[in-house]
This record gives structure tokens, sequence and C-alpha cells, in this order.
């Protein structure tokens, strides 16, 4: 008799232990202060961002628990043209996220999300994912706090958690300040997730290293001494509407970029994430630097220099001394990713060249590269000629 309870007891244990193992759960804390119950294996995931949340899972090794997106332009190849006033036609193409470029088969899973479009519940529910994470600050969640809530409601109420971060802009909101510390407060959140918390700390002390190196070189510059850049946007959609180009005011993370990292000053000093401007507000500006940023579309320096439509501008000093630089190619392009620190350094050097005369951008880009994806050489280059970055090998 006592044979057979013991038995019993060491089968009830065994199955016990069982139980135990296949439920196990763990809590993590998103952006939000909200305690998130997620299964302790992740094995299906959707994202809702525009390529930080994908970069870090392909950092950590996860990206093959992704069974949906939520961004058009992670799945996307780009192109871009204009016509020179000499009638010669610049075409550029194959641009592409960085996570486009390292994980082609991103382009073949479902949509769950996109821009300017409400999330399909219904594909949603079909994927069964243990998790759904949100960026708010891309482009799905930009600006609407009260759509991100609604949609969070809807997933939960389907039985499937959703873990929340906050990117530069979301965070910085309240107070209008953007700052990037929020990505590596992101990484460290998926860092909990995927149970890669050793990852996520070296992974963000590299990028922070990188802004500090940067930060390092600039801080001593006098007041009097600093470069004024003007972050200017070449959309055709602001064309359309009269204006000549958009600015990023001082509230914006490309503008914190500017004066907080590279100790330079935003020629346009006024608030405003991204403001159209007419060509005579824009002579009067008369910037030292020019930096082009993604705005609805790549845009090359020559397309300042020689489009017919911006022939007006030519008189400006930055134009007329050929200091116009193009900002990395990111499509859907509302809070930056983990490639921030090339925009950096780019905004860095194109102010103060001196300061970084020892720097080759596309050699500290492929090394950048290399460090954060443990991608080879070559690797390197399939990135760098993604974000249309090629112009930066022998600068």
């Amino acid at each position: 008799m006592s044979k057979l309870f013991n038995a019993i007891i060491i089968l009830t244990l065994i199955l016990g232990v069982g139980i135990v193992s296949v439920s196990a759960e763990k809590v993590v804390t998103d952006s939000r202060g909200t305690s998130v119950t997620l299964p302790d294996q992740i094995s299906q995931v959707i994202t809702i961002g525009d390529g930080l949340l994908e970069s870090v899972m392909y950092k950590f090794g996860v990206l093959d628990t992704l069974v949906g997106v939520g961004s058009n332009g992670l799945t996307t190849t780009s192109n871009y043209s204009f016509e020179t006033t000499s009638g010669e036609k610049f075409a550029i193409d194959g641009g592409m996220n960085t996570i486009g470029a390292l994980y082609p088969d991103i382009a073949n899973l479902p949509v769950v999300a996109a821009y300017n479009s409400p999330p399909n519940y219904e594909i949603i529910a079909e994927l069964k994912p243990d998790v759904v994470i949100i960026r708010a600050g891309d482009c799905t969640f930009y600006q609407s706090d009260e759509s991100m809530k609604k949609t969070v409601e809807r997933i939960e109420s389907l039985g499937i958690p959703v873990v929340v971060t906050y990117g530069p802009n979301m965070k910085g909101r309240d107070n209008n300040n953007a700052d990037v510390s929020a990505i590596s407060d992101e990484i460290k959140i998926l860092g909990q997730v995927f149970d890669k918390q050793t990852e996520a700390e070296e992974l963000s002390g590299y990028l922070e290293t990188q802004v500090n190196l940067i930060k390092e070189r600039t801080k001593d510059i006098p007041e009097d001494q600093k470069t004024t850049v003007l972050l200017l946007g070449l959309s055709p959609e602001t064309r359309k509407s009269g204006a000549a180009a958009d600015a990023w005011g001082t509230d914006s993370v490309e503008s914190f970029f500017v004066e907080e990292i590279a100790n330079a000053k935003n020629a346009y000093n006024e608030p405003g994430q991204i403001v159209k401007l007419n060509a005579e507000q824009i002579l009067a500006l008369d910037p030292d630097v020019i930096l082009l940023p993604t705005d609805w579309g790549f845009h090359p320096a020559r397309e300042l220099y020689e489009a017919p439509y911006y022939q007006m501008l030519q008189e400006m000093r930055a134009v007329k001394d050929k200091k116009v630089y193009s900002l990395p190619w990111l499509p859907s392009n509302c809070d930056k990713r983990l490639e921030y620190p090339i925009e950096m350094m780019i905004i860095a050097k194109a102010a103060y060249p001196d300061k970084f005369a020892d720097i080759n951008l596309g050699d500290w880009i492929s090394d950048f590269y290399q460090n954060v994806y443990n991608v080879d050489e070559k690797g390197a280059e399939t990135l760098l000629s993604a974000q249309w970055l090629d112009w930066t090998v022998n600068n």
C-alpha cells in the first residue's frame, strides 16, 4: 500500500513539474509602466513599428519568431529620381529599411497594420502571437495616443498580451524634449521580453559609446563659433502645397542631434517637427550647413544644387560652398532606429569637419554596421547602399 502511495506522490510531482514548465510566465514592465504577463518562452511575435523593434530582434537572434509586421516601410524597396536643370535624369534605386536588407524574408510576412490604416484584428487573431509589441512614436501610432490605447484594448480582448515601447518622439512629447535615451530603454524592455538582458546592455552601451565619442569632440566649442545647421526636407508633397521645403524645429529629435550632440545651432530656431517654409524664409535663414533628412523620399545633395525647382535657393552660403549633405534613407521616418548614431556622426562632421578629420564616414559607418548587426564587410556594404550612403565612402 505504501509503495502504491509513494508511486502516486512521485507521479503527481512529475506531472506537477510538467504543468509548471508548460505554463511558466514572466512579467515585463513596458514604457507605459504597465506590468505585462508573458509566456516564459516566446515563439510567435507580431510587431507594429518601423524598424527599431525588428532590428533589435535581429541583433538578439530571435527574428525567426516574427509572424507579422505593422509597417509597409519594412517590406518595400524604394527608388527616387529627378531631372536636373541640364535635362539629365538623376535616379537611384535599391533603397531599403536596414531590416529589409538584413532579413529579406520579412517581405513575405503579413502586414497587420500601417500608417493611416487601422490594424487588421482578424489577421492578428489568426496568427496567434504570444505577444504583440507596439512602438509608440513610429508612423502607425505617431500622433494619436487614443488610437493606440483603443488598439491595445482590442488586442488584449483577444487574449493576446501587448508590450508598448516609447520612441524618443513619444517619450519627449509631454515636455517637448526629444531625447534618444529612450532607445536604450526600449532595447532593455525587449531584452526582458526575449530573455536577452545581457545582449541588451551590450547593445545599448555600444550605441551610447558612439554618442559620447561625438559629444567629447564638440563639447568645448564656444557659443560664438558654433556652426548653424538647417535641417531641410525637400518633400515633393510640400512643394505641391505651395511651400518650398520643410524645416525641423527645436523640439524635434533631429534638432537634439544638432544642438545637444554636435553642439551646433539649429538655424530654424522655432518649435515644430516638420514646418513648411517658403523660399524667402529659407533664404533668410542662410545657414552654414544644410542637412537633408528623409522627407517623402530620399534627397541627395544634387537635388538642392541641380533641380530646377530649387534654383531660387542657389544664393545660400551652404549651397554656394557645397556644404549640403544627405542623411540616411529611412523609410517611414517617424522616429529613430538603431542607426541613429550614423545621423549624429554625419551632422557632427558636416558641422565641424576639422574635429572629425581623422574619421572617414564610410569606414566609420561600415564598422558601426559590423558591430551592431554582426555582419561582415560585404554585409556592411549592402547596408550602406540600402541606406543610400555610398556618398560617404570618400568622405
